[in-house]
């Protein structure tokens, strides 16, 4: 498979600066990410009933489409114009562009405006916007019987491409179930593990990487 995490979508500059700079990072390629979804989404979301779904930081697509064609009615948010629109072209070659609505939106100034029965947020790292902010807003747009997905890079199994790694963008999955304080009585933590996989990077090269991931099913309001 070949890695297509987002690190990125999350930044809190100035909005115009930072999809500025997004949609210069995306059209200084034809594809950013590989097309495929991210495999713990498939491993953790493939058994849910549909219902309406939020993907943050949805990049060109490739989950919200995969969600999309198993059923669910997608919100979409991405910092990037570019990004979205190539996100769009590829829902309208897959037939499923009913079922998304592209929102272009800097994490930085969103607060959610309705509950969802899915949330799934893929590796929102940034160097600038702190993951326990990005991620409290993704535990607050969980309906009550909903589902809570995170995934992130586990900080001892890094990228090897990414160049310099900032420690504080990075966490485990006890780390973020503790600074989200997903416990009971508001909260059911279904899944809590670090996962080993195997990709290949941008250049060809090939590399193991240690995924954090946390599911939780949301049994109160907060």
């Amino acid at each position: 498979m070949t890695e297509h995490s987002h690190e990125h979508h999350a930044d809190p500059a100035e909005p115009v600066s930072t999809a500025r700079m997004w949609d210069e990072k995306y059209s200084s390629r034809p594809r950013m990410w590989s097309g495929q979804p991210n495999p713990q989404l498939i491993a953790e979301v493939a058994h849910l009933s549909p219902g309406q779904a939020l993907d943050l930081g949805c990049g060109e697509g490739a989950d919200a489409i995969w969600l999309a064609a198993r059923g669910w009615t997608v919100t979409a948010l991405d910092v990037s114009a570019v990004a979205l629109e190539r996100a769009a072209a590829h829902a309208q070659e897959r037939g499923q562009s009913a079922k998304i609505e592209w929102v272009q939106q800097d994490l930085a100034t969103w607060v959610p405006d309705r509950l969802f029965d899915l949330v799934t947020a893929q590796f929102l790292h940034s160097t600038q916007m702190p993951w326990q902010q990005a991620l409290q807003l993704a535990a607050a747009a969980v309906r009550t019987g909903g589902t809570l997905l995170i995934v992130g890079h586990h900080p001892d199994g890094l990228p090897p491409w990414g160049g310099h790694h900032t420690p504080e963008k990075f966490f485990t999955a006890e780390e973020l179930a503790h600074e989200l304080r997903i416990e009971e009585p508001q909260w059911r933590l279904e899944v809590l593990d670090s996962r080993h996989r195997s990709v290949i990077g941008p250049e060809g090269e090939a590399a193991s990487l240690t995924d954090a991931v946390l599911r939780a099913t949301r049994l109160a309001a907060q």
